[in-house]
């Protein structure tokens, strides 16, 4: 009969979760931290920002004391953190519209296409690096490992004009910039954000058309960047497990080479590539500035560029305080899935 666990022996996964609850909270006051340093030690004035640079001292001192500018660092500080936690990040200069509203309309865009670039990576990178491991030195070998260089030597920006150039002015296979044609804004109602599923849940499947020929060309080049990582790692991961001695007893018992990869060796690397998976996208979260430059794509480095241009200070600090927050969760998120899959790391 199961018996109800007594207090010592909750103890250890109390202890657990209260060490990864400090771990989470100081992780977070380091960004807070960051996060405010950055907006006081870029060189932007913030009160320029704000009036212009034809203003005179008076007007310049109001806005320097309005702003809280006159106050201890510390103070500035706490009453930053304050205003963080009530979800107040500020108004953008640019737009005249709170930071955080600012940010909730752009992110969706920048998520939805950091799924199709994780999609594109995890379809053709985990089968390339199969591949290329369980055919060592052999033609697809080179393959990935060409694909491999190439995604780390090539800068994406250029291959974003290329690809603008061939797919779109040369083959028009694609659209071009934007997320989609102006014809077609306003006509899904947003539920998720996310355009392809908005259209595909309200059934709009020409407006669904139009969102993927905007998206094919951008996620896909995004996508190449993190095919090339994933390849390499997953060739790594196969190899070091095609020569571990179970693999040899595995072929010594008449296990076909198609069962040997999938059955066993690709079975003891799936929590690995699931941190892969994940610091992957976290990277194509962080990376999106200048494929969203080049495609026009009105997603959150967009914005975060245009805020750095502007000095808005506002828009810079929430836009990376974001970004930061949401490779914390991802790293959270991954690493409860590693201890799931791998009951050792519990």
């Amino acid at each position: 009969m199961a018996t109800a666990l007594t207090g010592p022996a909750r103890a250890p996964g109390l202890r657990a979760l209260s060490g990864k609850a400090a771990s989470v909270a100081v992780t977070l006051a380091g960004l807070l931290l960051l996060t405010f340093l950055m907006g006081r030690l870029l060189p932007a004035d913030p009160v320029l920002a704000v009036t212009g640079s034809e203003v005179d001292k008076a007007t310049y001192d109001r806005v320097y004391q309005q702003l809280g500018l006159d106050r201890p660092v510390w103070q500035q500080f706490f009453s930053y953190v304050g205003n963080v936690l009530t979800g107040h990040l500020g108004n953008s200069l640019t737009t005249g519209r709170p930071v955080l509203t600012d940010l909730m309309a752009v992110f969706p865009a920048t998520l939805e296409l950091a799924f199709v670039a994780i999609a594109v990576g995890a379809l053709l990178g985990v089968p390339l690096g199969v591949a290329a491991a369980a055919n060592r030195g052999r033609l697809v070998d080179h393959v990935a490992r060409v694909v491999g260089l190439a995604g780390h030597s090539v800068p994406i920006f250029w291959l974003g004009l290329v690809g603008l150039l061939v797919f779109y002015s040369k083959l028009q296979w694609v659209a071009a910039s934007g997320r989609i044609d102006v014809l077609n804004e306003g006509l899904v109602e947003p539920v998720t954000g996310l355009l392809l599923v908005d259209t595909a849940l309200a059934r709009e499947w020409e407006i669904f058309r139009d969102a993927l020929g905007h998206i094919v060309l951008p996620g896909s080049i995004l996508g190449y960047y993190s095919v090339a990582y994933i390849s390499r790692m997953t060739r790594s991961f196969m190899l070091e497990q095609l020569g571990q001695e179970y693999i040899v007893a595995a072929r010594a018992k008449g296990v076909s080479r198609r069962g040997m990869i999938w059955g066993h060796a690709f079975r003891n690397i799936r929590v690995q590539l699931l941190t892969v998976l994940a610091l992957t996208f976290s990277g194509l979260i962080e990376g999106a500035v200048l494929i969203e430059t080049v495609f026009g794509w009105p997603g959150l480095g967009q914005y975060l560029t245009r805020g750095l241009t502007m000095n808005d200070m506002n828009v810079v600090m929430g836009s990376v305080l974001l970004t930061g927050i949401l490779v914390l969760v991802i790293n959270i998120v991954s690493d409860r899935l590693y201890r799931i899959l791998d009951p050792r790391t519990r």
